[in-house]
């Protein structure tokens, strides 16, 4: 398999030689675990760990890396390998990160094509899609939404489903899915070579099914059904990156409980068009949307031209955008803070010995 089968290209094969990095080998991070790496070149599969200079000088998590990322590194032994330094990312997907303040998770990146996946028998829920639908529009990748499980349900509801999508989202294909036959084929189709794509989801909705089927091979473990919710089991508990048969790259990930928005203002602009392009007509440009005298999205409102949960939905995402982006950079103000104290402290003893 070369690199280029694996997604290198032109703009990584530049940035290699401006920065001077031809002594190192060029591989994709195609597996994470508690800061330990499988990283995968044109021949073989290492295990890799950071050197200590990029582990230290990394201000944060976004400076380390993540499943999809490129890397130099180097081989010390067999199998073995040292990380050196993180290729620029052409997109990164992320969300809030879970019980931590004004951080940011990294889900993965260089990533074309977001899947998500929703089971239509338990897990289907339409604010929940448009949440991921805005962390990808944050990342300017385009998405697939794939419904499976279908079989567990009745046609007529199946069609109610996709009319509410088609209602509140607007040019993102739909295609559904059934473990009992070779639906998978559907998403196959769309799958180009070369091209990387993320699945995202819920635990339980089939994502490692999915990817089975799509591999033919049992690439993931999957859980038998719960009987108290309907769901399989929680079995992926790491991204894992794929090349599948037709050349096409698959990311799997562990299933999200919360998908909670982080800094993705393109995001929600995107995902909610037809509620900014009445917002965009408010009489003031500070306007909340919620009670103000002349804002247009309250009157498209009550005229019913926009639907109501799509604006709950969008007023409560707004929300928790406001509320990262204050503690982001609440966070950055402490982290400068305490950066120019320990400055000034070893400043102070290194005097103090003179």
């Amino acid at each position: 398999m070369s690199l280029e089968e694996l997604g290198y290209n032109k703009a990584l094969e530049s940035h290699k030689k401006k920065e001077g990095l031809d002594s190192f080998e060029v591989g994709r991070v195609i597996s994470e675990h508690k800061e330990r790496y499988i990283v995968k070149n044109s021949s073989n599969e290492f295990n890799a760990e950071l050197i200590g200079n990029l582990r230290f000088t990394a201000e944060n998590r976004l400076d380390l890396p993540a499943v999809g990322d490129w890397v130099a590194f180097t081989k010390y032994d067999e199998g073995k390998a040292l990380i050196h330094a993180v290729y620029p990312r052409y997109s990164i997907i992320e969300r809030k990160a879970v019980g931590k303040l004004g951080h940011a998770q990294i889900i993965a990146t260089n990533i074309d094509f977001g899947l998500i996946v929703q089971a239509v028998d338990r897990d289907f829920n339409i604010n929940r899609l448009e949440r991921y639908l805005t962390i990808c529009n944050a990342s300017k990748i385009d998405s697939i939404i794939i419904l499976s499980k279908i079989d567990l349900i009745d046609p007529s509801y199946l069609s109610t489903i996709i009319e509410q999508i088609t209602q509140r989202i607007n040019e993102v294909p739909v295609v559904a899915i059934s473990n009992l036959d070779n639906a998978y084929k559907k998403i196959e189709a769309l799958l180009e070579k070369g091209k990387t794509y993320c699945l995202l989801g819920s635990s339980g909705v089939g994502k490692s099914t999915l990817l089975n089927n799509l591999s033919r091979k049992a690439q993931m473990k999957t859980g038998e059904i719960s009987t108290s919710v309907n769901k399989g089991k929680h079995i992926t508990s790491h991204r894992e990156l794929i090349v599948l048969e037709n050349g096409s790259i698959v990311i799997d990930n562990p299933g999200m409980r919360e998908v909670g928005i982080a800094d993705s203002s393109d995001g929600v602009d995107t995902t909610f068009g037809k509620i900014i392009g009445y917002a965009n007509k408010c009489r003031y440009k500070d306007c909340t949307h919620i009670h103000e005298e002349g804002c247009e999205i309250l009157s498209a409102l009550e005229s019913k031209e926009i639907d109501k949960n799509s604006y709950t939905n969008f007023i409560k995402i707004q929300k928790e955008k406001m509320h990262f982006e204050s503690t982001s950079l609440d966070r950055k103000k402490k982290d400068k803070n305490f950066g120019k104290m320990v400055k000034n402290f070893k400043k102070q003893r290194k005097n103090e010995k003179y």
